[in-house]
């Protein structure tokens, strides 16, 4: 069976277990060996990140050609109009080439967690949140995606990847999952082998150690 992580990253933190720079990394909220992320989120970015300790479902997760939705809830300057959301949704040209379809709705403000800091924004802003459903993983792809259609990503919450969700996982919180992976499959990609240093998990969910 492999091992999957589902970690709720706060902001400000580093999709790594080491940083030379002293940012918050991984380490910081999980001690269980061995196990590494599948995909990456941003820096500045909330929500869901998966760990693994098996090299198949890490390709399967993070690879755009098993084509896993990812879901973000995100925070806008304005309201984007139809024809900006039809954009989205059609693709959006970046210097990195245009982006896939996309799902594209105009949804209420979501239930989430305080953001420490919170966003910079004056009294009299007008903000919208948009879910956008994405394929693929080009670098800050959501961020520039809002802001080439005129209306810059001020909050992003990853809440969804393929099958696995956040939840009611809290910021700094994850849970351990047991997934079972074809054993043929495991042997063309084998355990991960990493070798950034982890503690033993106390619990299969756990808070911030902070």
């Amino acid at each position: 069976m492999a091992r999957l992580i589902l970690f709720n990253k706060p902001y400000q933190v580093i999709s790594q277990f080491s940083d030379s720079e002293g940012k918050k990394t991984l380490a910081d909220f999980i001690d269980t060996k061995n196990v590494y992320p599948a995909g990456r989120l941003d820096f500045d970015s909330e929500g869901l990140l998966l760990l693994t300790d098996d090299g198949l479902l890490q390709h399967r997760i993070s690879d755009p050609k098993h084509k896993s939705y990812k879901t973000y809830w995100v925070q806008v300057e304005g309201i984007p109009d139809n024809l900006a959301i039809q954009h989205l949704v059609n693709g959006v040209d970046l210097k990195d080439g245009k982006t896939l379809p996309a799902k594209v709705n105009i949804i209420d403000e979501p239930n989430l967690w305080d953001r420490h800091p919170p966003i910079r924004q004056r009294s009299n802003d007008v903000t919208s949140w948009l879910e956008i459903q994405i394929m693929e993983g080009k670098n800050r792809q959501v961020r520039r995606m809002t802001a080439a259609v005129g209306h810059p990503t001020l909050r992003l919450v990853r809440v969804s990847i393929g099958q696995w969700h956040l939840e009611q996982l809290k910021p700094g919180e994850f849970k351990e999952l047991s997934v079972h992976m074809p054993k043929a499959s495991r042997d063309k990609y084998p355990k991960n082998q990493h070798s950034d240093k982890m503690r033993n998990p106390k619990s299969t969910r756990r808070k911030s150690r902070r």
